[in-house]
């Protein structure tokens, strides 16, 4: 009988000011489809508000969705505070309009995947699957 493998728990937020969410809802409709839960928070979130609900709803992922070019302000308060809660150890995502200058620098704070616009989204799954040790995910394999 194969054992059924915990299902990845993915937070999809919008920090800021931010109100366009057409590319978040997209990447958590593709998430889902994939098997993930998504939490998808709405627009317009606070750091606090975002770090909040990773705490309570126990994430594995959390992905930031940011155009509005405030990411190296809200980025880093976002980590400060899942730090803070003891959530070092969640998978960070970013994606959005991320200068290329602003790359390393976000990586440096613990982002281990940032996405641009025009990213497939089943190589985001794929990057998470590989991020946290699926990258087989066993789908249609005899045990």
């Amino acid at each position: 009988m194969p054992h059924e493998r915990k299902k990845i728990r993915v937070l999809i937020a919008k920090p800021g000011l931010d109100g366009h969410d057409r590319g978040a809802k997209v990447i958590a409709r593709a998430l889902r489809d994939a098997g993930m839960e998504v939490i998808y928070t709405g627009i317009r979130q606070t750091p606090e508000a975002i770090a909040e609900a990773a705490l309570q709803e126990d994430v594995d992922v959390v992905g930031l969705s940011v155009l509005s070019g405030a990411h190296m302000v809200l980025a880093p308060k976002v980590v400060e505070l899942l730090k803070k809660e003891g959530m070092d150890n969640v998978l960070l995502l970013i994606g959005g309009i991320i200068p290329d200058d602003d790359v390393d620098k976000l990586k440096a704070l613990g982002f281990k995947g940032v996405f641009g616009p025009g990213t497939l989204t089943h190589d985001i799954v794929s990057f998470i699957h590989k991020q946290l040790g699926l990258e087989d995910s066993g789908v249609g394999q005899e045990e």
